[in-house]
Order: C-alpha cells, then structure tokens, then sequence
C-alpha cells in the first residue's frame, strides 16, 4: 500500500516542544472592543496597552469547569496525517447564541477566528507542518498517552462568561480498545 503525503502533513520525526511558542494573554478595550493578544506574558508585565485614550483590561482566563452554566466548549483533533485539524466546539445558553472570537495557541503560533452570527459550532482550525504533528492517522484523534496536541490552548472569549482557557490535552482510556468515545 502506498503511503500519500499531503501538503500540510508533518514530516517531523518527533514531537515539537511545547515551550518554544511563548504563552499569550489577551487584553480587550472595554470601550470600542479591540482585541489585542500579546505573545510572551513575562514581557507583557510592564506594559500598558492603550486604546480609545484609556488602558485596555487584561482577560484573566476561567476554566471550562468555572463557565459550563453559560458556555460549555470543547474540542477534537481530526484528520489523521494528512488533514490534522482541530475541531472547537461550543453549547451555549441561550441556545444559538456563539462565542465572540477563539485562538488556538500552537506549537509555533496561533490562529485567530472570529465567529460571525449565524456561524454554528464547530469552528476548526486547519493545522500544517510542525502544527500538525501526530503519532498516528486516526480520524478523530483516540486521544491516547501520547497526546499529540498537548502544548496546544484553545481560548474562547464570550462575552457573558469572558475567557475561557481549553488545554487540548485530554486522555481516555477507549484507545486502548480501539474503540470511539461512546456517544
């Protein structure tokens, strides 16, 4: 059987370092509603970011656990080798209301989506070289040991609930008997 390589596939022969991305945190004019994500945060301490003639207010993120009255959010990587995606999903309350915008930090940056109204869940972001990374070609993703994606960070910004920090990092014991998550 002949192996296909697509053009996004990874041909890394091991796993990315997590830490070579830098993290990031968000800051938000409360005013005209700008967004600015800030890559390392240790560098981010001293400074004032300033919008609409007043400091822009640092998101601090909540867990999923912390929202789930509002905004329940999760994921799933999908795609195998050659189609390495991850799949952000959203049930909020009121039913058909979305989140504002998410960011998906990666091992080598991020991508940014705004969600526009009417756009349904699931938002997915397709992944490329070193981003797309993965020990296997299981479509979707067992979420095994080896947990491909982990280092990545799904942020999910509402503005009922605020931000929402997802780790893509989750591990189940259904792959080990080969089977899909039950329903």
């Amino acid at each position: 059987m002949e192996q296909v390589f697509g053009a996004r596939r990874c041909r890394d022969t091991r796993k990315p370092r997590a830490e070579q991305c830098p993290d990031v945190v968000f800051y938000r004019c409360d005013t005209c509603g700008a967004l600015f994500p800030v890559t390392g945060e240790e560098k981010a301490e001293g400074l004032t970011i300033s919008c609409c003639g007043t400091p822009a207010r640092k998101l601090m993120p909540k867990t999923p656990e912390e929202v789930k009255e509002t905004i329940e959010v999760n994921y799933q990587i999908t795609g195998g080798y050659n189609d390495n995606a991850v799949r952000v999903s959203w049930k909020r309350k009121p039913y058909g209301s979305h989140p504002d915008w998410i960011y998906l930090k990666t091992f080598t940056g991020g991508y940014l989506k705004y969600v526009s109204d009417g756009k349904r869940s699931p938002v997915v972001f397709a992944l490329a070289d070193t981003d797309a990374f993965c020990y296997c070609d299981e479509d979707p993703c067992l979420e095994c040991v080896f947990r491909c994606k982990r280092g990545f960070t799904a942020y999910i910004y509402d503005a009922k609930a605020g931000l929402v920090e997802l780790p893509l990092d989750k591990m189940t014991a259904h792959w080990q008997t080969g089977g899909k998550e039950p329903e």
